[in-house]
């Protein structure tokens, strides 16, 4: 089984998943590099995902790549929240199978008349990224992340993850190795 393959889900205390994201695909603070997340998420398009929860089926349509990275949210992110954001694409099949807290909003903007007809829908997932230690070998802890997975219901009945959006790093204490 290759490595990308193996899933890592663990609970916290409250009994709530978390993803354990171990590689650091996209790095550096800084500067994220955007094309290159945009290139890695082509891979997902095409395919279908199930929300455990809600039993929904989630596509990966052909516009999720340029707009996660060109979103309102992804352009005002900077730092640890950015670096964060690129990462957690590694792990889309496993965020949206951990997803909860399924809410439905409806959809304001003309420009989404039609890939959006039918409203909009939000899933809160968790995620841990490493945090190494000043070797950069020995991951020292872990840091959780809470995001919301937005998915559009679209003319044809079907859901679209449309981007990943609102990341904010959790202020409970961090998981140790």
């Amino acid at each position: 089984m290759k490595k990308e393959n193996i899933i890592d889900i663990i609970t916290d205390e409250d009994g709530r998943k978390i993803v354990v994201i171990t590689d650091i695909r996209f790095k550096g603070k800084r500067n994220i590099d955007w094309e290159d997340v945009e290139n890695y998420l082509k891979e997902y398009v095409g395919k279908c995902y199930e929300v455990v929860e809600t039993a929904d089926q989630v596509f990966i349509g052909n516009d999720f790549p340029a707009e996660l990275k060109g979103s309102e949210d992804t352009k005002r992110l900077c730092g640890a929240n950015a670096k964060a954001k690129a990462n957690a694409t590694q792990k889309i099949p496993t965020l949206l199978k951990c997803a909860t807290n399924k809410r439905w909003q409806e959809n304001f903007k003309g420009k989404h008349k039609v890939d959006a007809k039918y409203g909009w829908y939000r899933f809160t997932t968790r995620f841990a990224l490493p945090v190494y230690g000043s070797d950069l070998k020995e991951v020292e802890r872990f840091n959780i992340y809470r995001i919301e997975m937005l998915i559009r219901h679209a003319a044809d009945g079907n859901l679209y993850l449309y981007d990943m959006v609102n990341i904010k790093k959790e202020t409970s204490t961090p998981l140790r190795q």
